[in-house]
């Protein structure tokens, strides 16, 4: 391997086994850009990858798939130094959800970081239509929270979302958050958290969202008192758990909207007749749209602590203490590997001089 070519790397080889390593750096083909990395997020899909639950990833395997850098070379618009990010879905273009508008629920989807080499390395490559620009004044740093967010703001589209109405997000990790902040950034009136982790239910609380602490009482009987009885006009399930999807019929009003954005690994439990009833609207929502990527960069431009989310930076050195922290429950919302050099801010404009 050439010393010219050779870059750090992130690589997956077995449940429980990851090693910094070096790997060839990449060549975008024909259609492709190569993007320098400056941050790429641990996400909860790595964790699956990781204690080897993920069918498709297969090792050696770069993983990562939120990410910030610069652009280097092969797009045909952007210049090279450009702050970027990736969308990171990878569609066949061909089927019928492709064919209408609707390539995020590809029949085929695939994804940079699970079926092929990711983010979790300096450089990775991407086709050029999912390139995104970060916003002027938005960091390299926060930039990396664009896929996540993106996610959130997917499922609060999704759910025919009106400024105005009151939601409940039933967990606080990364993407529960993320609903969470695409819900007040986007105009709801209440927006109510219930989360059991305490780090996580006083992080909530201290960016200015409602809290429920299941531990002092049920989640329904919470939410009722806070809601006079009606429930939630939208409820979106960030927790996947069994004991959550029990109760969406519950906490969700007459005629309000149930959102499923969490990854349930088994069937879970839900009361259909209650749904029936109360002519309640169940939604699943699966990643995001170009649109909806869009929309999650500007939010980045708006006045929010995006900061505070991003509870650990690590170096690549240290991504195994990132893995072990969030898969025991630590005191953690978003931990990012630092990748490239530290980079602060995006004043300089596209040409990033």
């Amino acid at each position: 391997m050439s010393l010219l070519n050779k870059m750090s790397s992130v690589v997956y080889y077995d449940a429980g086994q990851i090693r910094v390593e070096q790997t060839e750096r990449p060549t975008p083909p024909e259609g492709w850009a190569l993007v320098k990395v400056s941050y790429a997020g641990i996400c909860g899909t790595d964790l699956n990858i990781y204690v080897g639950a993920h069918p498709r990833a297969l090792g050696p395997l770069i993983i990562g798939h939120e990410l910030s850098g610069t652009l280097i070379e092969g797009h045909p618009e952007l210049a090279a130094g450009t702050p970027v990010t990736i969308r990171p879905l990878l569609f066949c273009g061909e089927c019928v959800p492709c064919q209408t508008g609707m390539s995020h629920v590809c029949k085929d989807l695939k994804l940079v970081g699970i079926d092929r080499d990711g983010a979790m390395a300096e450089y990775v490559i991407a086709p050029v239509e999912t390139i995104h620009a970060l916003p002027e004044g938005v960091s390299l740093k926060v930039g990396a929270l664009i896929e996540p967010l993106a996610v959130g703001v997917h499922a609060v589209r999704q759910a025919a979302f009106t400024p105005g109405d009151t939601a409940l997000v039933i967990g606080a990790g990364p993407i529960g958050m993320c609903v969470a902040v695409s819900l007040k950034l986007l105009g709801a009136s209440r927006v109510i958290v219930a989360e059991t982790n305490r780090f996580r239910l006083q992080m909530a609380a201290e960016l200015g969202f409602e809290t429920i602490d299941p531990e002092a009482g049920g989640i329904v009987e919470q939410l009722l008192a806070k809601t006079a009885g009606n429930g939630a006009d939208h409820t979106f399930d960030c927790a996947g758990h069994p004991s959550v999807s029990e109760i969406l019929t519950q906490v969700t009003k007459v005629r309000g909207t149930a959102v499923v954005v969490a990854a349930y690994k088994k069937p879970a439990p839900i009361d259909l007749l209650q749904a029936m009833f109360k002519e309640i609207t169940l939604k699943g929502v699966r990643v995001y749209t170009p649109k909806d990527f869009e929309i999650a960069a500007r939010l980045l431009s708006k006045p929010f602590d995006f900061e505070k989310l991003i509870t650990h930076v690590l170096p690549m050195g240290a991504v195994q203490k990132g893995f072990d922290l969030l898969l025991s429950g630590g005191n953690a919302v978003k931990v990012l590997i630092q990748v490239g050099a530290e980079e602060t801010s995006n004043q300089t404009g596209a040409d990033g001089r």
